[in-house]
């Protein structure tokens, strides 16, 4: 299981892209226009489920941004940065589990290495 541990996540990341993006491409093409990024905040907040999944991914997002900045520089996992542009920029369920599989590959390859 360890070994395909990365592959995983990194599957995951994937996922983690693209069907968030398709609901968003979905949003878009629903309104006709540029992405409204007014209407987004108002229908993600138009009931208590959506607020509920709201503060839920604002609050958990934001503790793994910060785990990401702490664990990818103490552990000097090469690249850990890009999950924050990732997190932001196309999804948090890409960033996340991009950095996820980055830390694993990190791990793995310190673990393979002979201690002297």
């Amino acid at each position: 299981m360890r070994k395909t541990l990365p592959w995983i996540y990194l599957t995951l990341a994937v996922l983690g892209a693209v069907l968030p993006w398709q609901a968003n491409l979905d949003f878009i093409s629903e309104s006709g226009q540029a992405f409204d990024l007014g209407r987004f905040i108002a229908d993600a907040s138009a009931n208590a489920a959506a607020r509920s999944l709201g503060a839920d991914l604002l609050i958990g997002a934001t503790a793994v941004s910060v785990w990401i900045c702490v664990e990818g520089p103490r552990l000097k996992i090469r690249g850990w940065w890009i999950a924050i542009p990732l997190s932001f920029g196309i999804a948090f369920a890409c960033g996340a589990p991009f950095f996820l599989f980055l830390r694993e590959r990190h791990l793995q390859s310190e673990e393979s290495e002979p201690t002297s």
